[in-house]
């Protein structure tokens, strides 16, 4: 309990020094109010990865037994070059999408390198056939760790929303493999949660400090990297259930690309004002808390979402030995978030062809 104490006194401590220090560095630290996804209404820090570190850096240090150490450090020495890539945008703000994209790709080649592990046991056996290949199984994993750490970054759209669903994925993540015997990951994803509380302690609700891209590709590579290494170590895990524990950003992702495919002129790499969590925002918050500041609707809105994380995560707790329950989690809630996000985007349950077409024509890019 020290340790994880220490771990998240340590972060949120470097958050608050980031936040009373920001006349020093508010000039290439600062994110400003102008930008499609922007809702906070004075310029904030985005440098809130560094506060990661810092936590994550002191759980290295602090970390007993060996075995635990074993696991944290090579994937902190494998994140460098996706912390190091957000927090340069973070700073130049010109560091393009591919290139981030890349940077967390190679992380996870980076990972594989330094342990040997990639995933080779997905639980779909004619992939898993193809898996058995090495050079492709080392490219299947730098593509899904790099799309783990870009969907956690698209869910960081408001104070806590991708701090919090983090740990709640981690917190999941590391009851199936205390469930399994896993000692060693589980304490690594508990220390992993402790530090985005730490971090989420500052900039939860009213968004003093925000993740910034190296701290939101940080985390998602590290949850990513996690969801890699639990069915690898204990082949009793489908990696059906860490799929659904990660089924969130994920989903939000692949919702994202099909809906700016569709856009005329729009790429799907470049961010709108549609995504899930911004329509709960606009939708929900606002009119239930019409009379509330900006940032304390910004907060709550984040408090809505993360049930969006957790409901699946749990599903792939209780499930994670059952592959048929696991599908039908997954199933339940791809339909589950296609309705909602119908119903706050089209007033009705299920998509219309016409109505969908007409919302994508008039949606400001």
């Amino acid at each position: 309990m020290f340790i994880y104490l220490t771990i998240f006194t340590v972060t949120a401590l470097a958050g608050v020094a980031l936040v009373l220090t920001q006349r020093w560095h508010g000039h290439f630290s600062m994110d400003g109010t102008s930008g499609v996804q922007k809702h906070h209404t004075v310029p904030t820090p985005r440098i809130g990865g560094v506060a990661i570190v810092a936590g994550l850096l002191a759980a290295w240090l602090l970390v007993e037994p060996d075995n635990v150490a074993d696991v944290l450090g090579p994937m902190l020495l494998a994140g460098i070059p996706a912390f190091a890539f957000g927090l340069a945008e973070d700073i130049t703000k010109r560091v393009g999408v591919l290139p981030r994209l890349l940077a967390t790709m190679f992380s996870g080649a980076l990972a594989w390198y330094l342990t040997g592990v990639a995933m080779q046991d997905t639980g779909f056996p004619p992939l898993d056939l193809l898996l058995q290949f090495t050079p492709l199984a080392v490219l299947f994993t730098a593509f899904a760790v790099g799309g783990v750490a870009n969907a956690v970054n698209i869910i960081d759209g408001f104070n806590g929303l991708a701090a919090g669903s983090v740990a709640i994925m981690l917190g999941a993540l590391g009851l199936i493999a205390l469930n399994v015997g896993d000692g060693a990951l589980a304490t690594v994803c508990f220390v992993l949660a402790t530090s985005a509380l730490g971090f989420g302690a500052v900039n939860w609700p009213m968004g003093k400090i925000f993740l910034g891209d190296g701290g939101a590709y940080l985390l998602g590579f590290c949850l990513a990297w996690v969801a890699v290494l639990l069915p690898m170590r204990s082949p009793q895990i489908n990696a059906w259930a860490t799929i659904l524990v990660c089924a969130y950003p994920v989903l939000e992702v692949v919702f994202s690309v099909l809906r700016r495919r569709k856009r005329v002129g729009h790429h799907p790499g470049q961010p709108d004002k549609v995504h899930l969590h911004h329509l709960i925002h606009r939708r929900v918050v606002c009119k239930l808390f019409p009379h509330h500041s900006a940032a304390l609707k910004n907060g709550l809105t984040s408090v809505l979402c993360w049930p969006c994380a957790a409901l699946p995560a749990a599903w792939g707790v209780f499930y994670a030995g059952n592959t048929p329950m696991l599908i039908l989690g997954l199933a339940l809630v791809c339909f589950g978030y296609a309705a909602l996000y119908a119903r706050l985007s089209q007033f009705r349950w299920c998509f219309s062809a016409l109505t969908l077409q007409a919302k994508i024509a008039t949606t400001n890019p």
